[in-house]
């Protein structure tokens, strides 16, 4: 999580097990995509910057954040892939439209991490301000999409080491 003492995008590269073999799946919300196509352009970026070729990266789109646990379901379910990264960015509005949405992709996200085989790396900006969501994708804050892709690595070496 992105603070005034930690910036999203800085890790130490040695502490990133080697991802040679690691296949991936991204799911980017459509809403926002000023934010969400920069940190899915993050995600890919720091995936490539260790070794992952683009054939293991598997790319797609929905329409809104709401969906991105239906995606990451089927995409579970029908596709090989080691992990999976859901961006979204939900900016607070006048409704309570917000918490809705964010609660049920958290729920859900929750859901296929405590059933499925495949992690569920939750990449979901909830801010207050369309700002606040511009500095955590690629702005003073780094990018949510590096630490997902970060996150992804380190859960498929973690799965894999218990299947040994």
């Amino acid at each position: 999580m992105a603070t005034a003492y930690h910036n999203l995008s800085e890790y130490d590269f040695s502490s990133v097990p080697n991802a040679e073999g690691m296949k991936f799946g991204i799911i980017v919300s459509e809403w926002n995509f000023n934010v969400t196509g920069a940190m899915m352009r993050g995600a890919i970026d720091t995936l490539k910057r260790h070794h992952v070729p683009d054939d293991q990266i598997l790319v797609k789109t929905v329409p809104g954040s709401f969906e991105l646990t239906f995606a990451a379901n089927q995409m579970m379910e029908n596709c090989d892939v080691d992990a999976i990264i859901i961006l979204g960015c939900v900016v607070r509005g006048d409704t309570p439209h917000f918490d809705y949405v964010c609660q049920g992709v958290t729920q859900g996200a929750t859901q296929l991490n405590a059933t499925g085989d495949v992690p569920v790396v939750y990449g979901l900006l909830t801010t207050n301000t369309m700002e606040q969501a511009e500095e955590r994708a690629g702005g003073k804050l780094g990018n949510k999409g590096d630490e997902c892709a970060i996150t992804a690595i380190k859960m498929i070496d973690f799965a894999w080491s218990l299947n040994k």
